[in-house]
């Protein structure tokens, strides 16, 4: 005869160290999920690991100390009820196991079909609680008139009774760690705590569009609206502010603006897009100087004088040197800044012409002298010119809104032989992690089966405990469905936590229906008796696990946003795990040692 202390123990030992060979694969993750998640993990694992010393020795001495004399075990009132409940269910899945186990298959086929209309995204969208607003004016724009016009906005952005405070910045700092022309404006709007606001209640995504139907009242402005840590966040990842970059790369510069144009009609037609525009890559006045080589000919001038003229006069020539103690300078001679930016001073320009009278020319009469609107910049990646067309996402997941955003693309703009579109933002990142995800799923399943089979010394016991991992599943699935959550990084966590969790019932059950045969019992009375007997077990390790993680699903504070999809995958999967391994697995368990009359 067996230890009873043992078959306390054993499950145990093996059930922990299950759910510790869940948790290391999650220590493989890198990137943002990686930082987001690791210390979770490694808490889990050592206060696991510290439970399970605990298990081997202090639990065993405890029950012999402690234990001494007591009779059996007596069920509560709440127990009772429950058992009462549960017995009649028992029989009748015994009794209809083939039904059973048929509508447990569709029930993990209905979620996996369910999880492919969830929508993908990298991480949920945190509430930092503030505002980034890019205010962004016509190439060209003076200093002065951006700081003027942002003078404006803020002033009317100050009018709003939630916003703290607000500051800007515009143009490059002295350490070009974020070069922008003094066109763009960064605009951080600073909001007062959600107590302070006159309707606490009020959405902030309320908030924000009573701002933008403000700004867009005042003239000369276009925005982009996010959040500041969001902003750098995305433009780290993918270059840009937004969450969806779509990139069109070729050799023409007006072939790509006419391409980003189109493209950027067709994105804004996006269900979900938002913000969406096309790079200023035109629009910079630039003065254009076009020698007139015949009229240069009659005045026995060459085109280099000429341009040493021009030099001189708008971007200066070193004339000399001043000395101030040893500190040495170049004295530069150019036009004054008023002449300099005046086009018809600039037609007056003499040009020196040796050997005449009166010795010189006007500029005009030798070259023709207009404003024209040139590029604005030139973008270049792996030595290939390209625009950018940006757009964030609201009110749907990314992953379906960039399956959208090619189809249409697709169907819409044509671009013309040596052309092509690439796809950029924070979908990189849940493509990557995904990719991690796709190695450390896989092994973490194949580790839990080795364990299995090492607690039963059976592969077919082995995977009829497994099935508790798809049957959690179809929990997780429900319970993002039931909340609108899409399947993010956060929630494939939760998956994997889960699949540890989900197989620790099935061995506490099995074990103990195994030990019952052992002892003699004819396999159904096994079966009643193990599932039975182990309905508190498996009932309390459910709502121990489950209710753990109820704050974080109900959690609204500072990350809460991360934090509920994973709370809410676990606790819906611990559901549906515990209700179909009391029911699907006896089932299971009695078909497939059907033909065993007698215990082995």
């Amino acid at each position: 005869m067996r230890n009873p202390k043992d078959e306390v123990i054993r499950p145990a030992t093996f059930g922990v160290l299950i759910i510790l060979s869940v948790y290391l694969p999650i220590l493989s993750l890198t990137g943002v999920e990686g930082k987001m998640f690791r210390p979770m993990a490694l808490t889990v694992i050592m206060a696991l690991t510290a439970a399970l010393i605990l298990a081997l020795t202090f639990v065993p001495a405890s029950l012999a100390i402690f234990m001494r004399g007591r009779g059996a075990e007596r069920e509560n009132p709440i127990m009772r009820v429950a058992r009462h409940g549960y017995q009649p269910l028992l029989r009748f899945a015994l009794a209809a196991r083939i039904p059973v186990v048929l509508a447990a298959l569709l029930l993990v086929i209905g979620a996996g079909w369910l999880a492919t209309r969830l929508g993908t995204e990298f991480v949920p969208q945190l509430d930092e609680g503030d505002i980034a607003m890019h205010a962004l004016r016509i190439p060209g724009t003076s200093l002065s008139q951006a700081v003027k016009m942002q003078n404006e906005l803020e002033a009317r952005l100050k009018q709003f009774d939630e916003v703290s405070h607000v500051f800007s910045k515009i143009g490059t700092p002295e350490i070009a760690t974020d070069p922008m022309p003094p066109s763009v404006a960064d605009t951080f709007i600073m909001l007062k705590d959600r107590v302070d606001w006159p309707d606490p209640d009020r959405r902030k995504a309320d908030l924000e569009a009573e701002i933008q139907a403000a700004m867009a009242k005042i003239p000369g402005n276009k925005y982009e609206f996010t959040q500041p840590i969001e902003m750098r966040f995305n433009e780290l990842i993918s270059g840009v502010r937004a969450d969806v970059a779509v990139k069109i790369f070729g050799d023409d510069l007006e072939q790509l603006r006419q391409a980003g144009q189109a493209a950027t009609a067709v994105v804004a037609q996006v269900p979900g897009a938002a913000d969406t525009r096309m790079e200023q890559v035109s629009g910079l006045p630039v003065l254009s100087i076009h020698p007139d080589r015949d009229a240069l000919g009659r005045h026995g001038l060459d085109v280099r004088q000429l341009q040493k003229t021009v030099r001189t006069a708008l971007g200066g020539a070193v004339a000399g040197e001043i000395y101030q103690g040893d500190r040495r300078f170049d004295l530069v001679v150019r036009l004054p800044d008023k002449r300099r930016h005046d086009v018809d001073a600039l037609k007056r320009l003499p040009v020196t012409v040796p050997g005449s009278d009166p010795g010189y020319v006007p500029l005009r009469e030798v070259a023709d002298i207009e404003l024209v609107i040139g590029p604005n910049q030139i973008s270049r990646e792996n030595a290939k010119r390209f625009v950018t067309v940006t757009s964030n996402v609201a009110d749907r997941d990314l992953g379906s809104f960039i399956d959208d955003v090619r189809a249409t693309m697709r169907e819409n703009v044509d671009l013309p032989a040596g052309y092509w579109v690439e796809y950029g933002g924070t979908f990189e990142q849940l493509q990557s992690a995904s990719q991690r995800l796709s190695v450390a799923v896989p092994a973490t399943l194949a580790l839990i089966l080795a364990l299995l089979f090492a607690a039963f010394g059976s592969l077919r016991d082995a995977l009829l405990v497994f099935t508790g991992v798809p049957l959690a599943l179809t929990g997780g699935v429900a319970t993002l469905w039931l909340r609108d959550m899409p399947l993010s990084i956060s929630a494939m966590v939760g998956f994997i936590a889960l699949s540890g969790i989900a197989v620790l019932n099935g061995v506490v059950m099995l074990s103990f229906i195994r030990e019952r045969r052992r002892e003699g019992l004819a396999l159904d009375a096994a079966i009643l008796d193990g599932a039975l007997t182990r309905l508190r077990p498996v009932m309390m390790t459910a709502l121990v696990a489950s209710l753990g993680f109820v704050p974080m699903a109900l959690n609204v504070g500072i990350g809460a946003e991360v934090q509920r999809p994973l709370a809410t995958v676990v606790i819906g999967g611990i559901i549906s795990s515990t209700l179909l391994t009391l029911l699907v697995l006896p089932a299971l368990y009695r078909l497939t040692h059907r033909e065993q009359a007698a215990p082995g």
